[in-house]
């Protein structure tokens, strides 16, 4: 591992060394997929968004309108538009799932800043993906992105138990499997409910965005995870948070 440098380029002290060294071995980073490692926004979620709907119409009998409403009622009451089609209609997650996150051409819909890859290979400690978004998506985003090499594990809503984000239940099956201390955590997100849960479990919360907003579950605010860098020093981990 590198040795840590003191913030004048010094080298640290060598008890300061071994004390970074550890914090670093056991720090975890937990990153969201969409919108936060690629932007989804231009191509992919207005995609997903009219396949929902169309899915939503076929299936509970309703027009476009009341399709849109469900979806939206959904997404906003229960943090994922599924979780209401499971609760109050019995949807069958995986034909849900595997319904909306087809795509004509995923390769030409992906928007990605390709110096993430550097970005990411400089953080130290494991990094793991916890995302809403289905398996076979998630594996074709990062085959075609490359960014599947930077991460340790990840996690699909399937191996939640389809308890997505912004539910505690969620955050909980992930920690439980890693085994991992979520004050050991940093977690890297584009939706705030979901650092919520992050903050009130004790993880350090990194909100992918580039509005205004401010909020106390936040303890880094940036426009890019490519600045993740940037801003690693406000993200340390006291080694006192050491079971």
């Amino acid at each position: 591992m590198t040795q840590r440098r003191a913030k004048d380029g010094a080298p640290a002290r060598q008890g300061d060394t071994h004390t970074a060294m550890r914090a670093s071995a056991s720090r975890v980073w937990l990153f969201d997929l969409d919108n936060t490692l690629h932007n989804a926004t231009p191509h992919i979620f207005p995609h997903i968004n009219r396949s929902m709907r169309e899915y939503i119409e076929r299936h509970l009998g309703v027009d476009d309108a009341e399709a849109t409403r469900i979806r939206q009622d959904y997404w906003v009451r229960y943090g994922a538009t599924l979780l209401g089609l499971m609760r109050h209609h019995g949807t069958d997650p995986r034909h849900f799932l595997w319904e909306t996150h087809q795509f004509p051409d995923l390769k030409r819909m992906v928007v990605f800043d390709k110096p993430l890859i550097h970005q990411l290979r400089r953080l130290p400690g494991r990094k793991i993906i916890f995302s809403n978004a289905p398996r076979h998506y998630t594996d074709a985003i990062l085959d075609i992105t490359g960014l599947g090499a930077c991460f340790d594990a990840v996690y699909t809503v399937e191996n939640v138990r389809f308890q997505p984000k912004p539910m505690i239940a969620g955050f909980r099956a992930l920690l439980r499997a890693e085994h991992l201390d979520p004050r050991r955590c940093i977690m890297v997100e584009d939706s705030l409910p979901n650092l919520v849960t992050a903050k009130k479990l004790g993880m350090k919360t990194v909100w992918v965005s580039a509005g205004s907003r401010q909020s106390p579950f936040v303890d880094v605010k940036i426009r890019s995870a490519t600045q993740l860098s940037k801003f690693y020093g406000r993200l340390e981990i006291s080694a006192k948070n050491e079971i």
